[in-house]
């Protein structure tokens, strides 16, 4: 947040997303804190283990350490900092951190998913198990009277208006709401969308906390072409294209 609320410098990384000091910042700090945990780590910012050697782990952290940089770059705040645990390919703990609202969600299998909101970035004092003890569960919202699809705020496709037509063929009116970042699957997670396509490239570090969010909170996160479940710690960490959607 120290780099937000000033002037920053913007770099461009060898696939041409944006790089901001904020990135590596959170990176650092996020890795020197999971350290105390001895298990391996993956983040969009670290350095890229070899498939040869990370193929053989079991349960890893996989972090995006500042998701949406294009909305930090428009100081819009919908930006997060995503951490998950993967176990065996799938996410089994996911933290989604929105530093301009303080909004934390979280999602542990067997435990569910959960929101507090801790209303800024500074207010990050409490325990851990004080803002477990006083975290909301999730689906938090009433069903929302009209099926609702939640879209990238920067990145739209054709296949993606036409998953959206064929919504309105079967739901007549659709609302469309936009978001950046992993805070579209977190709305899928709050109840207030049905569902989120994105057909369109992601890694892995971008939706593995917010899909364990989605999971514990009884969504759905399937692969579009084939409707499995997303896997993590493939050879190639692009993701295919996905749907989040209520069960």
């Amino acid at each position: 947040m120290s780099v937000y609320q000033q002037d920053f410098a913007v770099f461009t990384k060898e696939d041409n997303s944006p790089l901001t000091e904020a990135d590596r910042q959170a990176h650092e700090s996020i890795k020197a804190i999971l350290a105390e945990t001895n298990l391996p780590l993956l983040s969009e910012e670290g350095k890229l283990t070899p498939f040869e050697e990370r193929k053989d782990w079991e349960t890893f952290w996989l972090v995006d350490p500042l998701d949406g940089t294009k909305e930090f770059i428009k100081r819009n705040g919908e930006f997060t900092v995503n951490i998950a645990l993967i176990k065996n390919g799938t996410p089994v703990l996911g933290v989604v951190f929105v530093p301009v609202t303080g909004m934390l969600y979280f999602g542990e299998e067997g435990r569910g998913s959960h929101y507090i909101e801790l209303g800024s970035a500074d207010n990050t004092t409490l325990a851990a198990e004080e803002m477990i003890a006083q975290a909301k569960t999730l689906p938090s919202t009433q069903k929302v009277d009209v099926y609702t699809v939640v879209a990238s705020r920067s990145h739209n496709t054709p296949e993606t208006e036409q998953f959206i037509d064929e919504k309105r063929e079967k739901h007549g009116q659709v609302n469309m709401i936009s978001a950046g970042s992993s805070l579209k699957l977190c709305l899928v997670a709050e109840g207030k969308a049905q569902v989120y396509p994105r057909l369109a490239p992601t890694m892995e570090w971008d939706t593995a906390a917010g899909h364990a969010v989605a999971k514990f909170a009884g969504c759905e996160v399937y692969d579009f072409k084939n409707n499995t479940e997303l896997q993590y710690n493939k050879e190639n960490l692009l993701n295919p294209w996905f749907v989040v959607e209520r069960a």
